[in-house]
């Protein structure tokens, strides 16, 4: 089964806005693994408007599944953290400075150079590498040249697009995912999946082997509390359906 990782970068804005230490970030990244997530996702940016550098060093202390660092390489900081921390993956994304979310994937053909050697760099130091791509192929064929042990497929697109039309939104993705098996390049997915798009999407593409999921999985949590929601998620991708699914005896 594709595995979830739940990004707590929206427990740590949370935290932010009020001062102190409630919500708990460590605590949440806890009971997130207690309920089933199968690894825990944080994005450190230069201004610490939400993950802090020392929350990145305190949970390493604590998470027993896979710590997934995600961040803009082209950060001195960042390289050292991740080096310094060497968490079980690092995903590389080319955020510029202040950029509120990640909104666009790695150019790799112009960028090749560049990220073969940052790839090297932290490969060398036992880290398992992905890197955040657009689903087109010539970019996967590119990735694959660098080094990178995955990428991660930027899915905002599919999800603007899902509910004009399933098969055209997911099209794209498709081919980029056949493309990264043909070139060995393990596959992640990230980027505004939520409880309405993420079973499709988990159905179709082949080869996924793992999805970052944080906004939505956070919002959700607001409605169904943490712990059903991690399920939800967890069943989407499974196919299964959860209790809040089924219909009751006699409903249609």
């Amino acid at each position: 089964m594709t595995r979830l990782s739940v990004n707590v970068n929206k427990i740590a804005t949370l935290r932010n806005s009020r001062g102190g230490n409630n919500p708990d970030l460590l605590k949440v990244a806890r009971d997130c693994e207690a309920f089933g997530a199968q690894g825990i996702t944080v994005h450190p940016r230069p201004d610490e408007r939400h993950i802090r550098y020392a929350d990145v060093y305190a949970l390493k202390d604590i998470v027993t599944t896979e710590f997934n660092i995600e961040g803009n390489c082209q950060e001195q900081k960042f390289v050292d953290l991740v080096l310094n921390i060497k968490p079980h993956q690092v995903t590389l994304v080319p955020d510029a400075l202040g950029q509120l979310t990640s909104n666009h994937g790695w150019d790799t053909i112009a960028n090749k150079v560049y990220l073969t050697e940052t790839v090297k760099k932290f490969k060398d130091q036992g880290i398992r590498v992905s890197l955040f791509v657009d689903p087109q192929t010539e970019m996967v064929e590119a990735a694959a040249e660098t080094g990178t042990d995955r990428i991660e497929l930027y899915t905002e697109g599919y999800a603007t697009k899902y509910t004009e039309g399933k098969e055209a939104s997911i099209a794209d993705y498709v081919k980029a995912a056949q493309t990264a098996q043909k070139v060995n390049l393990g596959l992640n997915a990230g980027h505004d999946l939520d409880l309405n798009n993420l079973a499709y999407f988990a159905e179709n593409i082949p080869g996924l082997l793992e999805v970052s999921i944080g906004h939505a999985l956070i919002s959700d949590a607001l409605y169904f509390g943490l712990e059903t929601t991690i399920q939800m998620y967890l069943a989407r991708l499974s196919g299964i359906k959860t209790a809040e699914e089924i219909p009751a005896e006699g409903e249609v």
